[in-house]
């Protein structure tokens, strides 16, 4: 009997360590998406990520649709936080089935950032020309 828990409990924790390598390194999405950075700050008991908040707005005067995300890297919070004001875009891989909240508390990894250009100003209206005096 002993011997039959003791395999039983070793197959459990090798099946749980390959779980948790498949669904830690197995991307289900990636892409982009652009907006304001909100929000960033790090996060945690004992796990500590850095967690975010881009506010995305289709158009001028809609209301904003939020997208919550985690980065793991210090140097991509470092760069997002420099960015933070301005319009950016932030790459990200999606991770569902993660067991715990200690990789993150999103499921939005995000592992690159983008900054977008300013709109170009607009041109100014032509100046009227003078008008030729009446002779």
């Amino acid at each position: 009997m002993k011997r039959f828990l003791l395999v039983f409990v070793g197959a459990l924790v090798v099946a749980s360590g390959l779980y948790l390598a498949f669904v830690l390194h197995w991307v289900y999405s990636s892409g982009e998406r652009a907006g304001w950075v909100q929000k960033l700050s790090l996060k945690g008991w004992v796990c500590k990520t850095w967690e975010g908040e881009l506010a995305m707005v289709p158009t001028p005067g809609a209301t904003p649709e939020k997208f919550y995300f985690t980065v793991k890297s210090d140097a991509v919070a470092e760069r997002i936080n420099k960015a933070m004001g301005g319009r950016v875009a932030l790459h990200y891989e999606q991770h569902k089935g993660v067991p715990s909240s200690c990789f993150g508390e999103s499921e939005y990894w995000v592992d690159a950032i983008i900054p977008e250009a300013p709109a170009p100003a607009p041109s100014p209206a032509p100046a009227p020309s003078p008008t030729a005096p009446a002779n």
